[in-house]
């Protein structure tokens, strides 16, 4: 059988054809305008005329600052396509990936032993942001109304496309000096790392939520010095407090998960985020 992909322009998207074709797996790719996920008829146009075994949807509304003013739509994409995907998916008896974010969580973090730990797939959820709570709500939209649903939840994504590491590079070009927060923690992770791992799941049956980003904790100014000393571009990066970045949604002070479930399952893929890193940046102008 075969599988579809939802948001195939996206960084995920492009990724998991490059996946699926590497290991001779037929499949679809759709994207907006062929596909509308907010209108469940077009995503049943779409299904309905195959023998899809599993959907993998990557769409969503990313733009965390601009959900803030824009809910409707955030909840349209982020929520309401979801559940759309997933109401099909439990007609035809599919199996549904579907990736989320750690703005699911607080971003404030758990504390134990004194010390803030990772969150782990059962950790409580409160999103203080309109892209958390949306993200959420697709979440728990696709849990109740599909039962062979995976939900993988990551972080700091980073593949084929707009991405910190494209910004930094480009920055670069720019000026010789650059500030980066630095009081934000999370683990930067590889499309292809994560693409592995959806590619890994299929067809096993172990549904439920999961924790998938790379192994590793630093800063946006950490990730930011990592990438310029693999590329070896000589660039002055100042440690900054978000307070200097006001911006229109709160970002996660900690944003750390744990990919406890996928331990659990000995499936952990996931490499350490400056290994995956140093992989992506030598093969980025090829």
């Amino acid at each position: 059988m075969k599988v579809l992909i939802i948001g195939s322009n996206g960084q995920l998207g492009r990724e998991m054809q490059k996946r699926l074709a590497a290991n001779h797996v037929v499949f679809d790719a759709y994207d907006i305008p062929d596909i509308d996920i907010t209108d469940i008829k077009s995503i049943n146009n779409i299904i309905s005329k195959n023998d899809y075994g599993t959907v993998i949807n990557c769409a969503a509304y990313t733009n965390v600052d601009a959900a803030e003013s824009d809910y409707e739509a955030a909840y349209s994409i982020n929520a309401t396509g979801p559940k759309n995907i997933a109401i099909l998916c439990s007609k035809y008896d599919i199996e549904l990936f579907h990736v989320s974010t750690d703005y699911v969580f607080s971003g404030e973090g758990i504390k134990q032993d004194g010390r803030l730990r990772p969150y782990i797939e059962s950790d409580e959820t409160r999103p203080s942001t309109v892209y958390g709570k949306t993200k959420l709500a697709g979440e728990e939209f696709v849990m109740q109304l599909c039962e062979k649903s995976y939900i993988l939840r990551t972080a700091w994504l980073y593949g084929d496309g707009n991405n910190f590491v494209r910004t930094m590079l480009n920055m670069s070009k720019k000026r010789d000096e650059w500030n980066v927060v630095n009081d934000q923690f999370g683990s930067p992770t590889s499309t292809a790392d994560l693409a592995e791992a959806i590619f890994c799941l299929m067809a096993g049956g172990n549904y439920g939520i999961y924790h998938a980003t790379c192994e590793g904790v630093c800063t946006w100014y950490d990730f930011a010095k990592k990438i310029f000393e693999i590329k070896n571009i000589d660039v002055k990066v100042n440690p900054v407090t978000s307070e200097e970045f006001e911006r229109p949604a709160k970002r996660p002070a900690w944003s750390v998960l744990e990919n406890a479930r996928l331990k659990e399952q000995n499936m952990n893929v996931f490499r350490h985020w400056e290994d995956s890193l140093f992989e992506y940046l030598y093969h980025l102008d090829d």
